[in-house]
């Protein structure tokens, strides 16, 4: 198992040994602590909880301050399921099993993750506001002539005669963005640990200082 916080940077390109161009993404990799590990025979489930970055003091809480154990003050914290090893049907269900260096304590830095490896990558798209449907569905909108009047970006009709309501669903004008995106089986082009920067192939989900997850 392997997973770590960061921030997007912004996105660049950068070259193979061949020479060909490749779109990265810059990911600045915060300083990552096991602040928790929950186990299946206490918790019902396995995980890890991560901490990152750094928050003032004085907008820590009591139960953070306890739960964090003296490790810092976190500006984030989130937890990584560990996934359940299948075995064959008839067989005893098996423990999820944790890595060994996921203890309390261990810090988890960009060299986690090698060159090439294939990683999922989480964060919150950018927010975009009440938009309408032309921009939000993709809508054609109305011929510009023939005689449409202040209406060429209206999205018409919504219903029908009957069940004389608007179905459930309908496409309409409404907030868009601000969704939590998964991106899988992206390539990590480079890894550089003494930087904190990881390059990421391809576009990754939210504007640049996103926090994002990475699961390997």
């Amino acid at each position: 198992m392997k997973c770590l916080l960061g921030e997007k940077v912004n996105m660049s390109q950068i070259f193979d040994a061949a020479g060909n161009v490749i779109p990265v993404t810059f990911i600045s990799v915060l300083p990552n602590t096991v602040i928790h590990v929950r186990t299946k025979e206490k918790d019902g489930y396995s995980a890890v909880q991560l901490g990152a970055g750094e928050k003032n003091a004085k907008n820590i809480t009591k139960p953070q301050i306890g739960h964090f154990k003296g490790l810092g003050n976190f500006r984030y914290v989130k937890e990584f399921r560990v996934k359940t090893q299948t075995r064959k049907k008839g067989t005893d269900a098996p423990a999820d099993v944790l890595p060994q260096d996921m203890k309390v304590g261990t810090i988890i830095d960009a060299s986690v993750f090698q060159e090439g490896d294939r990683v999922r990558v989480s964060g919150i798209s950018k927010a975009k506001g009440f938009q309408g449907v032309v921009k939000r569905h993709g809508f054609h909108g109305a011929p510009a002539s023939h005689g449409t009047k202040h209406a060429h970006r209206q999205p018409g009709s919504i219903g029908a005669t009957w069940p004389q309501r608007v179905i459930k669903g309908m496409r309409m004008a409404g907030r868009m963005g601000a969704d939590r995106v998964t991106v899988r089986k992206v390539k990590v082009e480079r890894v550089d640990a003494e930087n904190k920067i990881l390059a990421l192939r391809g576009a990754i989900p939210g504007r640049r200082g996103t926090l994002v997850e990475i699961r390997g």
